[in-house]
Order: structure tokens, then sequence, then C-alpha cells
């Protein structure tokens, strides 16, 4: 999983480690052992920074009652960094030549990121959204020249996909100056419309000719940051527990959150990684969705730490809203959680109505946990946990009626 991209040997079309500077050109979709690299690893640990910051923000902004502006800050600050993890990956998988330049070029990103983190906390208390578009900016610049210098290597059909996805990149940094230079009450609608003629630009570039991305390459990427996201969120959670037993001293509050938190973040690994996706992944079609999608994914994941923690702010009493308040920062987000690798990945691999109902039926009964006061969060947990044990059953018991049934067929 951390090997270099460079398979040995390479097929036709992979990058050849032989000089510092190659052209840039798109890569097979048919290359074995196509792995995650070093370099994509490091950009994604860099990128968890960021989701760090917005995450801590919208601690302190639910904790002191405004949850409502939290969410909106956290949901804008998210989709840049989602965003431009998410053009990074996909343009990696299709053309990561791994030579000097584009090592350079990926490093100005994960600069980029860095400035939008410093950025993020004036975001939530001033409103003041500079410093994360100048990270944006730096950001999306290098992802344009990569594109750029794609196109200069490439011809007819190609070349014309990679110059729209430079163009609409450079074209959206101009919509961006909105949350800069218009008022505070209309950067929500320039969010909105940005966001969305940012997720046009892929679906206008591919109309050309679409990327040679790698099914496999994919799945792993998006599975690793997941990982990542799920980690930070036990680390979030970890210190927010450490800092209130040290100035509380209330460990029969905390620790009941705390188990609660684990079956939380273990179920959602397990639910995440049940299924192979990289095979529904055939066509441009479903892997927008797919690829769209996991905005959701990653995003109430992260919130699921930051839910965490706004519940072990109010078990000691250093939060200002009321106990469903804090128990539905975690369930809310555990529930989205579920509902959309349920819509994402798993529903494609169920049979039967009994499969098929097990996650939406856990994110109803999670949401349900929000009611019941101090053992909200553990009784999500212990749901969770039993919504795997539940799946793995019967997914057992499936696999099992058809064994001897395909035995049958085999031999007549």
């Amino acid at each position: 999983m951390t090997s270099s991209s460079t398979p040995a040997p390479a097929p036709q079309g992979a990058p050849q480690p032989l000089r510092p500077l190659r052209r840039l050109t798109a890569r097979g979709r048919d290359e074995a052992h196509r792995v995650a690299s070093p370099l994509e690893l490091f950009f994604d640990l860099c990128f968890v920074v960021a989701i760090a910051q917005a995450g801590g923000e919208l601690v302190h902004a639910v904790a002191e009652g405004r949850p409502g502006m939290g969410i909106l800050n956290y949901a804008m600050v998210f989709f840049a960094i989602w965003w431009a993890w998410m053009n990074f990956t996909w343009f990696s998988s299709a053309y990561d030549n791994d030579d000097a330049l584009y090592r350079v070029v990926t490093l100005i990103q994960i600069a980029g990121v860095l400035v939008l983190a410093a950025g993020v906390s004036r975001s939530f208390a001033d409103h003041d959204y500079m410093a994360v578009w100048l990270g944006y900016v730096i950001m999306r610049l290098a992802m344009a020249s990569q594109w750029l210098r794609a196109a200069r290597s490439a011809e007819g059909a190609e070349r014309t996909m990679a110059l729209r996805y430079a163009g609409g990149v450079l074209l959206c940094l101009v919509g961006w100056l909105g949350l800069v230079l218009l008022p505070e009450h209309a950067r929500a609608w320039v969010f909105l419309v940005m966001a969305v003629v940012e997720m046009c630009v892929p679906l206008y570039a591919e109309k050309a000719s679409a990327t040679s991305w790698h099914p496999h390459h994919i799945a792993e990427r998006y599975g690793l940051f997941t990982i990542i996201v799920l980690g930070e969120t036990i680390a979030a959670a970890t210190v927010a527990v450490k800092s209130a037993l040290t100035e509380h001293d209330a460990l029969g509050e905390l620790l009941p959150i705390a188990a609660g938190g684990l079956l939380i973040v273990f179920s959602a690994w397990w639910i995440y990684f049940v299924v192979p996706i990289h095979g529904h992944l055939r066509s441009n079609r479903e892997s927008f969705l797919w690829g769209y999608g996991h905005y959701l994914i990653f995003a109430s994941a992260a919130s699921i730490g930051a839910g965490l923690e706004v519940a072990v702010e109010q078990a000691v009493g250093t939060a200002h809203i009321s106990t469903p308040a804090a128990s539905a920062a975690v369930t809310l987000p555990t529930a989205l959680y579920l509902l959309t690798v349920w819509a994402l990945h798993s529903r494609y691999f169920k049979i039967g109505i009994a499969q098929q109902l097990v996650l939406p039926v856990t994110a109803l009964l999670v949401i349900c946990c929000t009611f019941l006061g101090d053992w909200a969060v553990p009784a999500a947990g212990l749901v969770s946990a039993l919504a795997v044990a539940t799946g793995t059953t019967l997914t057992a018991r499936t696999a099992g009626r058809r064994r001897p049934a395909d035995a049958a067929a085999a031999a007549t």
C-alpha cells in the first residue's frame, strides 16, 4: 500500500523512472499492481491537518450554542479541502509520472492546503475567508498547471479535455473571489453557486474524452483517506477525553462516551471496507456519483470526532448546550455516514430485503438514541456494533445457502 506508484516492469503508458523530467502522458487502466504512492499518502496526511482545524472550530461553534453558523462554515471549508483533494486524486490516478516537476507541483498543492488550514479559525470567528481563499487559489493554480502540462503532451480529444479542465479551474477561481469581495450575507450563495459550477467542470471536460483513471487505485485512495479521517476522529476524541480528565477528573461521565465513540468508529471502518467497491467503478457516470458522494462520507466521518468532543465538553459542564443537543452532535453525523455508505457502497452487494435494510434501519435507530440522555453515545455505539454483527451474520447465511445450490447446479 505504500510502495512507489511506478510499477515494475512498467507497462505501456506507465512512468519510466529514468529522467528527472518526463512527458506527462496518460497511464493505462489495466496496469497491474497499481497502488498509492508515498507522495499520495503524504498528500493525504497534510490535508487531514486542515480537516482537523475545521473540526476543532466546529466543536467550538456547537459547544457555544451556534450550531447553524458552525455547520455552514464547516461545510464551506470542508468543500474546499475535499474538492482540491479529489481533483488531485483522480488526476494522479490518470497522469502520475512521478518525475521531479510533478512532485514539486504536488508539494505546492500541499503548501496551499496548509495556508488554508491556517485561515480556518479566522473564517469561523470573523467570517474572514482571505487565507482560506488564498490557500485554495494556490492549490487550484497548481492543479491547473498540471492539466496544462498534460495537454502539452496530449493530442486530439484528450488535449481538448485537459484544456477544458485547466480553463474550468481558472475560471472558477475568479468566481470564488466573491467570498472575499462580496458582503457577508451573500457569501453563502456564492459558495452554493460556485460549488455547483466546480462540480460541473469535470462533467463538461470529460465529454471530449474520459481520463484513464485506475478503478482499483481510485478505490484504494478513497479508502486510505477514509482511514485517515477516522483516525483523526479517534485522535480528536482522545485529546478531548484526556483534557477533561485532567481538568475535571470525571471518569464516570467520560468512560461511556469514550466506549460508545470507539464502537461507532470501529463500526464505521468495518462497514466501509466490507465490500470491494472497485468492481463497481466501471464508467464515468457511476464513478462521478460515487466520488462526489464521498463529500458526505468524509464530512460526516470527521464530524463524528467533533461531535464526540462536544459530548465530552457537555458531560463535564463546559458546553453551553443541552444533553440532547450534544448527543445529536454525535448521532446525526453517524446516521448520515451510515446512510451514505449504504447508498454508495453497500447496497450494490446486498442480497434480499433483510440485508438491504440493515444500514438504513441502523441509521434510524442511531437517531433515536439522541433522546437517551447521558447514555445516547454508548447506545449509538452499541447499535452500530450490532449492525455490523447483523450484517455479517446475514451475509454468512446467504453464502451458506448458495454453496449447496452452486454445487447442485455444477453437478447437473
